[in-house]
């Protein structure tokens, strides 16, 4: 994981620097837990297990930056710094990068039509990231400006 990059990004104004906060930080990790566990009941229709896998995930990449002391200026943001925040490469981050697109069609423009595949390759990549999001620990107090 390397920072210079999402220093990088922070320049070039797609992240901003923020103080690291223990208590969001676990927050956003409950939040994505209890939606991932949600998402994987079983009986929900598929737009359901959609809506609350991404959702666990976003909670859970969002929470990995802000473990590194940054806050993403757009929602996708926390979704291509993956591979920054905790290692991850682009058979998760493409994966969760296409959901947001759905997700955007879903919110914006009325579109009703989840892929099944689609809602199995989320919930794969969430348990991915909570997985990793999980081996982070503590926040560390060398972050920036960590309260």
């Amino acid at each position: 994981m390397s920072s210079n990059e999402l220093n990088n990004l922070a320049r070039a104004g797609a992240l901003k620097v923020e103080p690291a906060d223990q208590k969001e930080f676990d927050g956003l990790v409950a939040s994505g837990r209890a939606r991932l566990a949600d998402a994987q009941k079983a009986g929900l229709a598929s737009e359901s297990q959609f809506d609350l896998a991404y959702n666990a995930a976003h909670a859970l990449s969002l929470a990995a930056m802000r473990w590194h002391g940054f806050r993403p200026d757009k929602r996708y943001i926390v979704f291509q710094s993956l591979q920054h925040t905790l290692g991850l490469g682009p058979d998760v981050w493409r994966v969760l990068d296409k959901a947001h697109g759905t997700r955007n069609s879903i919110e914006y423009e009325g579109a009703v039509d989840v892929d099944k595949q689609l809602v199995i390759d989320l919930l794969k990549a969430a348990e991915t990231v909570r997985a990793k999001v999980e081996n982070l620990g503590p926040v560390p107090a060398d972050k920036p400006g960590r309260k």
